[in-house]
């Protein structure tokens, strides 16, 4: 066994750490913006192709205790990097530091490196590393003079699903639509609809997570070059996840006013290989109304708040119509809405039942939850 962290935006730790239990694994800690888990290698493929939530998948190979330079480059050069990284590797380190004495991030980059290539070099009795074959990017994370030294598995970071090559001017990231998605707990018959779709991001993770579609079944991972994992693995742990897809017995629909928007989010659907299970539309939010009569249904939207689309008053204006537009046509609807604008429920006419702080990129977010 090993342990793994899974890093994630802030306020979806607790779906993440979800589906890291729903995977059989063992949750060892979960801190702001990552979960520690155990389980076999194996999972580093499992947790690369399968998890939702999560922004990397990333090997734990130490934890110590270092407020001098000294310590972090002993800790670290005790670290057996043979068992992972090749006499051929690529080590190259980035970090963080939060309140610890060791803060110079370029000096713990410097440190760590020394540390790793005097390890290698004696094992490997070579004068030079030549880093010339695959990457094994090592990590560093020191939260209050604990050190977490890593090696990410993931590569590109996995909200990066490879449907959505451009997007609107203010994307929505992956991860956290399809949090966003479960939290709105999408059930059977009952309609689930995105009326301000941008580039489709919701609607389309909707369509992944309601389909059982594995995210990462469609993009390449940095652990697939590592000597320790075969390619077996991965062609094995996509077979498995593939076989797992279900139908889903409601629609998703997805509107925008904006056809080049609605155009995009079409071709990105096409590309993410869902697009048979959304309906796209041009509409205005002003004039919702349910696609189909008399249906029960789930809206999850990410409106204009005034931060990169519209300005502050005209994103205002809008919350304003599009509440009395839910209001008049769908009251007894669930409604799962992001928002920056800390006076959102004023604006909206209606005061939620619950707010979860989020957040979108750097922007902190409320996410407004209505329902009966």
């Amino acid at each position: 066994m090993i342990q793994l962290v899974a890093t994630c935006l802030f306020g979806l730790e607790k779906v993440l750490g979800e589906e890291i239990d729903a995977l059989g694994y063992q949750r060892v800690e979960t801190i702001d913006g990552r979960v520690i888990f155990s389980a076999p290698e194996s999972a580093i493929a499992v947790c690369n192709i399968r998890l939702r939530y999560a922004e990397r998948v990333m090997i734990l190979l130490s934890r110590f205790r270092a407020t001098t330079f000294e310590e972090l480059y002993q800790g670290t050069k005790a670290i057996p990097w043979e068992d992972y990284v090749g006499r051929e590797g690529a080590f190259p380190v980035k970090g963080h530091s939060v309140r610890s004495a060791l803060y110079s991030i370029p000096d713990c980059q410097k440190i760590t490196k020394k540390a790793v290539v005097d390890r290698l070099a004696s094992v490997y009795r070579v004068a030079r590393l030549p880093e010339s074959g695959p990457l094994y990017q090592i990590e560093f994370f020191i939260l209050k003079d604990e050190v977490h030294l890593m090696i990410d598995t993931s590569g590109t970071t996995l909200h990066k699903r490879g449907y959505r090559p451009v997007s609107n001017a203010a994307p929505l990231r992956e991860t956290l639509a399809a949090g966003m998605v479960k939290m709105s707990r999408p059930r059977e018959n009952v309609l689930l609809v995105d009326p301000l779709c941008g580039s489709g991001t919701i609607a389309i993770e909707a369509a992944l997570l309601t389909g059982n579609i594995a995210p990462g079944l469609r993009r390449s991972f940095a652990a697939e070059q590592f000597s320790m994992l075969p390619a077996s693995l991965w062609k094995e742990e996509r077979s498995k996840a593939a076989s797992e897809i279900r139908p889903w017995a409601s629609k998703i629909y997805a509107y925008d006013i904006d056809p080049m928007c609605v155009a995009m989010a079409k071709e990105n659907a096409r590309r993410a290989g869902v697009e048979d299970r959304i309906v796209f539309r041009v509409a205005d939010v002003r004039n919702f109304r349910s696609p189909e009569p008399d249906a029960r249904g789930t809206i999850v939207t990410n409106p204009p708040y005034g931060e990169r689309l519209l300005d502050l008053q005209q994103a205002r204006e809008l919350t304003t119509a599009m509440g009395k537009a839910f209001q008049k046509e769908v009251p007894s609807w669930q409604l799962y809405i992001i928002s920056s604008d800390e006076k959102f429920e004023q604006f909206f006419g209606r005061r939620a039942n619950k707010v979860r702080k989020l957040y979108n990129g750097m922007i902190r977010c409320g996410f407004y939850q209505f329902f009966k």
